[in-house]
């Protein structure tokens, strides 16, 4: 139950102007006490009512937390002089307002708004002074009815206060007509928390601006799941779905959609699909770019292979077919794709393409999507890579997850600052996405040569579109796949058994194996049993790795042996409760120091720091991804903060609001895991949606191990997993948006 308080506002002791978080000390009945909350236009001097509750901070002691808040006007004379006294409004301290209430008592507020030319009677009060106070008070005065109205249907202070900075004296119009307005005006309100609005507005469900919204937002939830466009028919389904309606006309709002240009409707193979107008423009913009980028040149073939028969003299190798095929196109075209899957001469390659550049004294610049297969490539090329984030140097007003903060308009390397290098090379393309490789390719000029790098059997990415995949598929650029598995990863039943899975063979996890391995558990319980005991005892000392190095996989976040559930259990297992170690709970978490743990969206604006052994900061950076994952090193009851040490030493303070973008990462999704190499990887195998049991899932999450696969589970589900080659059609058209532009 809320508690209800009336008093003055004394002073203020901290206000963010972004948020509109105050902390105030109020003078409630001559008492002091210290109150919280997003009251941004609340002034020293105002008397509110307010609602809310009484908390314990651990270092300022009784607070009260607000929820809603009143502002009083105040009504006798001793009232108005105090509100008047505060500076509330600019131009009047403490003596004028005693002289303006000495003059006109109750009625001062009527004066002022009504007749402010009165003002100018006072001592010390021209006539703009009169006129620039009536301004104020009435600002003050359309605030506080803006509150009030914005709360009676249920909106918070936080957003109420955004509203009113976002439209001002329009917002009565806009809630009135068209909430749904609010969805693309502002940060923070999609399409449900402004239906929720308008239904209490009461605005009719059949509304035009409700089945535009509708449609923009069922085309978002469509590329929050990898796609690039719905066919028409889809999105009607969706949109039925979303909006309950059983009637209405589609290609109507349609039409006026493209008119306005929010989508683009095209015919793909006899079927209308449906784009959001920026993910058109972002897959357009890929397809003009790589193809600006797709030159050749003429090299002396000879001299060419002589260098190449030097590099591999001196590395002790010898490339084969294909591979030097490969170095021979990356020295010819300006663009091109190497892929090939486990154990089939990737990293030769691209070792043997780095030495020819750099015989050419070539400036050379490698990046992956991840900071562990960025690690990963360094390690096997002894050349720096970054992410591909760091290599387009992230720019700090870059915000979220939205498509605009995907765009290079987050990067400070674009067009008009390109990366200014001869060569760059980018290594798992399989998981960057449409808005990535436009940033990329913004900041690339035609004469770079870049060569993308990846396995088209793994998953896609996580963001829309399916690049890697639609760029070999348009057959327009120089490609080779490498296909050999060489005799050293031929050894290894992980590449081999990767290779089967590949092609649906059947795999007998029985059979012997030193990388391989399969323990027969029948149900959950005994699989996380089973789990526990490798983690802790059998495998570190195996693979020569620490417990947190060991990944567990699964496909599932719900489900027995699903993300939610695994994490819980293996922290309890692993990073038991300990008087040494202190822990707190956040939201569905209970965070522990010594938890593994992993950041699950991009944040753009969370500082991070380098340092040495001895705490000095040697290098400073801003910009945590989804899927980076650390370990929690401290937890500050006091301040409310957690800090987390990511890999490269990287590490990063948390709020404890700012925490929900962590979860526990003992388990991860398969998912997650693209991009990873883990020394030893366990996967628990058990029955679960057809959906998400599939080949190219298993492909992998087996590709993931560098030294060590356990199976954990039926060997029956797993066979089923590589027998199923359903995959989820991801709707994405790079490939055509590239053969068009070729035939122009």
């Amino acid at each position: 139950m809320q508690d209800t308080i009336e008093g003055y506002v004394d002073h203020i002791v901290f206000r963010n102007d972004d948020n509109g978080y105050t902390v105030f000390v109020m003078d409630v009945d001559g008492d002091d006490l210290t109150c919280v909350g997003s009251l941004q236009f609340v002034s020293e001097g105002e008397y509110l009512h307010m609602q809310g509750e009484y908390t314990e901070h651990p270092v300022y002691g009784e607070q009260f937390k607000i929820e809603s808040y009143e502002i009083k006007v105040p009504e006798d004379a001793d009232s108005i002089r105090r509100y008047l006294g505060s500076g509330a409004i600019k131009g009047i301290g403490p003596a004028m307002a005693k002289k303006i209430v000495t003059m006109f008592g109750e009625d001062t507020f009527r004066i002022m708004e009504e007749e402010p030319e009165r003002l100018a009677n006072v001592k010390g009060i021209s006539q703009k002074k009169a006129m620039e106070i009536s301004d104020q008070v009435q600002s003050k005065r359309d605030m506080r009815k803006a509150m009030l109205y914005l709360q009676q249907y249920g909106i918070n202070l936080n957003l109420a206060v955004k509203i009113y900075k976002q439209y001002g004296q329009k917002m009565y119009t806009i809630l009135q007509q068209n909430p749904y307005k609010m969805a693309d005006d502002i940060e923070g309100v999609g399409f449900k928390m402004a239906d929720e609005i308008a239904s209490r507005i009461g605005i009719r469900t059949d509304s035009d601006f409700r089945i535009r919204s509708g449609i923009l937002y069922v085309l978002t939830q469509a590329s929050a799941n990898g796609h690039i466009y719905l066919p028409k028919d889809e999105l009607e389904h969706g949109i039925v779905d979303l909006l309950q309606l059983s009637e209405f006309n589609l290609d109507g709002h349609l039409m006026d959609m493209v008119i306005d240009k929010k989508i683009f409707v095209k015919d793909i193979d006899g079927v209308k699909c449906v784009y959001a107008a920026n993910l058109y423009f972002t897959e357009l913009n890929v397809a003009n770019m790589l193809m600006e980028l797709n030159i050749s040149e003429r090299v002396d073939e000879s001299k060419l292979h002589k260098k190449i028969l030097a590099i591999e003299e001196r590395a002790g190798i010898v490339l084969d077919e294909l591979q030097e095929k490969a170095v021979i196109e990356a020295a010819q075209n300006g663009f091109m794709v190497i892929t090939g899957g486990p154990g089939t001469g990737k990293t030769t390659t691209i070792n043997t393409i780095i030495k020819l550049f750099e015989s050419e004294h070539m400036d050379i610049r490698l990046a992956a999507p991840t900071g562990r297969a960025a690690k990963r490539m360094s390690e096997t090329t002894g050349y720096e890579a970054q992410t591909i984030h760091r290599l387009l140097e992230v720019s700090m007003g870059m915000q979220d997850d939205s498509p605009a903060s995907n765009d290079s308009g987050g990067f400070d390397r674009n067009e008009s600052n390109p990366l200014e290098c001869d060569v760059i090379i980018i290594d798992e393309m399989s998981m960057v996405d449409i808005y990535l490789m436009n940033a990329l390719l913004k900041a690339v000029v035609v004469g770079t040569r870049l060569i993308l790098v990846g396995d088209v059997n793994q998953l896609p990415s996580v963001g829309p579109g399916n690049v890697l995949k639609d760029i070999i598929e348009s057959e327009q650029f120089p490609l080779v796949r490498l296909n050999k598995i060489f005799r050293q990863a031929g050894e290894s039943d992980i590449v081999v058994n990767a290779h089967r899975i590949h092609n649906g063979e059947v795999i007998d996890l029985k059979k012997r194996s030193k990388d391989f391995l399969y323990l027969d558990r029948d149900d959950a319980n005994k699989i996380i049993s089973a789990t526990i005991t490798l983690i802790r005892e059998k495998l570190p000392a195996y693979v020569d790795a620490s417990m947190n190095d060991i990944q567990v996989l699964t496909p599932m976040r719900k489900g027995s042996v699903g993300v939610e559930r695994l994490n819980k259990i293996l922290q309890e297992y692993l990073n038991p409760p300990s008087k040494d170690k202190k822990q707190e709970e956040i939201g569905d978490n209970i965070f522990r120091e010594g938890d593994k743990v992993m950041q699950i969206k991009n944040d753009y604006q969370l500082e991070w720091e380098i340092c040495s052994r001895y705490g000095i900061a040697v290098e400073k950076g801003s910009g945590v991804f989804n899927g980076d994952t650390g370990v929690i090193k401290s937890i500050n009851k006091y301040m409310e903060m957690l800090e987390v040490e990511f890999e490269e030493g990287k590490i990063v303070k948390y709020s404890f609001k700012q925490a929900d973008e962590l979860e526990l990462a003992y388990a991860i999704t398969i998912h997650k895991s693209q991009g990873s190499e883990y020394p030893a990887v366990i996967l628990p195998m058990l029955s679960g949606p057809r959906m998400l049991m599939t080949r190219n899932l298993i492909y992998t999450a087996v590709t993931r191990a560098k030294k060590c696969v356990c199976i954990v589970g039926s060997d029956r589900e797993f066979q089923k997993m590589v027998d199923n080659t359903l995959e989820q059609k991801r709707y994405s058209s790079l490939a055509i948006r590239i053969k068009e532009r070729k035939g122009e």
